[in-house]
């Protein structure tokens, strides 16, 4: 794994690569009490002739940088984030499944780990990369998914977080995706908290909606992760000829579509083959 840190108001310095192991924290530390922390996510492919190849990591370097101004803490430069990546892809090399056979997974994480009882940013801030092989992502494999649409639940709201990688989004979403799991689905699509009505992404991921040779998806305002999937994909509609919106989508808007998909660097493309709302599949 690779580590990096730096005290509050100061530059970060060049890391290294460590063995991976545990990480030793103060009990006092911003992360652990008051969720002063981000991560990101990107893999590493294997290619045919055994070479790696990474997705588009300035893009996510970007986006820890945003995050970063939202939390009140330092970043890596694009730089250091780029090169930090590839250092962490090569030095699990071995790790990395044979070509369409999975993929690297690469957690990136930025923390408060200076020690800070009053409610302020930390003292010291450590950057950490460490990855694991990954095949798919849900348990369909590439099936399509099904999704069932909460309305009790959000998750993120106006004026918050939601459009940053901050840790403290993601365990909030776990009451409702751990009930909709257990009930068969595959995972949530949440609505947004003021008219509860329009569409905001899936716990983990962006969605879109198909109907003829326009794809739309949910506009970027603060509340849905700017994901670097979801770019690309509009990137490449775009090229190959599609219309593409980034607007307000009504969840009613879903029964006339002719195709939903879901986007993310976990789950890929993956296909929606069904949506559940209001107890109406």
């Amino acid at each position: 794994m690779y580590v990096m840190k730096c005290s509050d108001n100061e530059n970060f310095v060049e890391g290294q690569i460590l063995r991976f192991g545990k990480i030793e924290l103060n009990p006092s530390a911003g992360v652990l009490n008051y969720g002063q922390g981000l991560f990101e996510g990107t893999k590493a492919h294997r290619k045919e002739d055994g070479g790696l190849l990474l997705f588009r990591p300035d893009l996510n370097a970007k986006r820890m940088q945003i995050g970063a101004e939202r939390m009140c803490m330092p970043a890596p430069s694009i730089q250091q984030f780029v090169d930090a990546v590839k250092q962490t892809a090569i030095a699990n090399k071995h790790w990395v499944p044979p070509s369409g056979k999975g993929s690297l997974y690469i957690r990136p994480l930025l923390m408060g780990s200076g020690p800070v009882l009053g409610l302020a940013p930390a003292p010291e801030y450590t950057f950490l990369i460490y990855a694991s092989p990954v095949g798919n992502y849900f348990k369909e494999g590439v099936a399509p998914l099904n999704l069932y649409v909460e309305d009790e639940f959000h998750r993120a709201s106006r004026g918050g977080a939601g459009g940053v990688k901050t840790i403290t989004n993601y365990a909030p979403v776990l009451k409702a995706l751990t009930r909709a799991k257990n009930r068969g689905f595959s995972d949530v699509l949440y609505l947004d908290s003021v008219n509860k009505k329009n569409l905001e992404e899936v716990s983990s991921c962006n969605i879109f909606v198909v109907k003829d040779n326009v794809l739309s998806t949910p506009a970027i305002k603060g509340t849905i992760l700017s994901g670097v999937t979801r770019q690309s994909i509009i990137e490449i509609a775009r090229d190959h000829g599609y219309q593409v919106e980034e607007r307000t989508l009504p969840v009613d808007e879903l029964i006339d579509a002719d195709e939903v998909f879901c986007t993310g660097t976990a789950v890929g493309v993956a296909p929606v083959g069904s949506i559940t709302y209001q107890s109406k599949r």
